[in-house]
């Protein structure tokens, strides 16, 4: 769908995108719908891993897999999200109690790509060196493309950067976006760590929860002292230091270096982006399933 001279594939592809994915979550959980059908249809509690895997193996195969692969994995998001319909169990925000919610509500939708896609580049700026005005226009043309894989069409979303970045601070300051208790669970089920092997760093907590909107962030009960500042801080320095001195093979995500294997005409990807796959994907190749 995009390919190695796409912008997509350079923000993409980088490992550290991964500091993003706890904001990116905590955005859609702010959102009621989406915190309820997680609460309601999700295995995010009693398999957080799989949680992960299933949805990096989503995204990635939207952007690094074949064509084909891209397509079916926009069939398979739009059947499983048409069967996550249902209720609100209470009043949140603007969502009255008993009123439906659906997966594939264009709304919900635009909220939950738009948080991928800010948060991505969010995460890119965090450490590599920021993206320019044009790339940033091309960036949101192709994130466009990938909205249609979610089912967005064009008139679903902005046109441009401006009006992007002018729908996302619409979005933080409205009270469509209300921490519902069903969200403050399942947050604190992840950061707090029902399971203390699987528990975030405290520096990687601080730091997503300074990157929330300051509504959200104590919505979601998350405070930061000095020492959670210094800590995430510290992290960050380290790893603007370090993480653009790694070697490719380490700094970019198995999916990409599978893309980029493939178009090299190699049949299987070798046994490092096998096991960093399985990292990313929880699987050793991303272009191999049945339909």
């Amino acid at each position: 769908m995009f390919g190695p001279s796409s912008v997509t594939w350079r923000i993409d592809r980088e490992a550290v995108i991964f500091l993003g994915a706890g904001r990116a979550m905590l955005l859609q959980l702010a959102h009621p719908w989406v915190a309820a059908a997680i609460a309601e249809h999700s295995k995010t509690f009693a398999d957080p891993i799989g949680r992960f895997h299933r949805t990096f193996d989503i995204v990635f195969a939207m952007v690094f897999g074949s064509l084909d692969r891209a397509m079916l994995s926009s069939r398979q998001l739009h059947r499983r999200h048409s069967m996550i319909v249902g209720e609100m169990p209470e009043t949140v925000g603007p969502f009255a109690a008993g009123s439906r919610y659906c997966a594939n509500d264009i709304p919900s939708l635009r909220w939950v790509h738009a948080t991928l896609a800010e948060t991505a580049l969010m995460a890119h700026d965090l450490v590599l060196p920021p993206l320019s005005v044009e790339e940033r226009e091309r960036y949101w043309t192709e994130s466009r493309t990938f909205g249609a894989l979610f089912g967005l069409t064009g008139d679903d979303l902005p046109a441009d950067w401006s009006g992007f970045a002018a729908y996302t601070a619409a979005m933080a300051k409205s009270d469509t976006l209300t921490v519902s208790p069903a969200a403050r669970e399942i947050a604190a089920q992840i950061f707090g760590g029902a399971r203390p092997w699987l528990r975030p760093p405290r520096w990687y907590r601080a730091l997503t929860a300074s990157l929330l909107p300051e509504p959200l962030r104590v919505g979601f009960g998350f405070e930061l002292d000095e020492r959670d500042k210094r800590g995430a801080d510290n992290a960050l320095r380290w790893i603007r230091r370090v993480y653009p001195k790694l070697p490719d093979r380490l700094r970019y995500v198995g999916p990409y270096q599978e893309a980029q294997a493939r178009l090299r005409g190699e049949p299987q990807p070798d046994w490092m982006i096998r096991c960093l796959n399985r990292a990313w994907i929880g699987r050793p190749q991303m272009d191999v399933r049945g339909k």
